[in-house]
């Protein structure tokens, strides 16, 4: 599968403006079967939830579905919304046809739980014949969480990762390649908003931890690479270690 890694900078609370920003991205990479955008892609990372939220399904979520629908190709990434009065960063992925699947964060970060309502449930998306983790973000750092328990084939994880931990973010997303026998995309913003700067780093990582493609960091760029699916199930039997991971159960 070719997917494409969408690095931007994001306006402040300028959705309509980043919303066209992307469609400009989209076009330097029309082939692609995936495209996987930053948390919060259409107004940066607000921790005030009633200055971003949208209603569930609102502009950015129609935006989501006439692209999708147009490119022929799935797009991924995470919006603030508020539906029956609470608020979610909700990850949708959303297929060409018109469904989609959607996920609410579960990791809280530091004000963002003052505002939100942490996820309850893990979300594996299909397309393809893939198997899709949905993650947003802060999810990255909680192993536990992310845990292949021989249910998918790639994580998705869009973030909103300041340059500050930088470090941290490139070497979780080859951790979790490694630990999980499954390919990562991990797609962060760049620029600055009133509260941090961030330099990118978004990559795709294979089963093995290798990078298959970057974007450069600190600047604007939509890049593909090739997922092959028979790459993770090729490397699951030569080296079956999921078959001796400890058995546990989420609470």
């Amino acid at each position: 599968m070719l997917i494409a890694l969408i690095q931007c900078d994001i306006l402040w609370e300028r959705s309509a403006d980043n919303l066209s920003r992307l469609d400009a991205l989209f076009a330097k990479t029309p082939h692609a079967e995936l495209y996987l955008l930053p948390e919060m892609f259409n107004t940066g990372f607000v921790t005030s939830a009633a200055e971003a939220a949208e209603p569930a399904g609102g502009p950015a979520f129609q935006w989501m579905l006439s692209r999708s629908k147009y490119l022929g190709s799935v797009i991924a990434g995470s919006v603030a919304v508020v539906e029956d009065g609470k608020y979610f960063n909700r990850m949708y992925f959303v297929r060409p046809d018109g469904t989609w699947d959607q996920y609410d964060k579960r990791h809280l970060f530091a004000k963002e739980a003052q505002d939100y309502t942490p996820g309850r449930d893990r979300v594996i998306a299909q397309w393809k014949g893939y198997r899709f983790l949905l993650a947003t973000c802060y999810d990255l750092r909680f192993p536990v969480w992310l845990r292949n328990r021989g249910d998918y084939d790639m994580i998705l994880l869009g973030a909103s990762w300041p340059a500050s931990r930088r470090y941290a973010w490139d070497t979780l997303l080859k951790a979790r390649a490694i630990e999980n026998q499954c390919f990562v995309a991990g797609v962060n913003r760049v620029g600055d908003d009133p509260n941090a700067s961030y330099n990118g780093g978004s990559v795709l990582v294979n089963p093995l931890g290798e990078v298959l493609s970057e974007c450069p960091d600190s600047e604007q760029c939509s890049v593909t690479s090739f997922a092959e699916l028979e790459l993770v199930g090729d490397y699951r039997k030569r080296f079956p270690a999921l078959q001796d991971a400890d058995k546990f159960e989420l609470l």
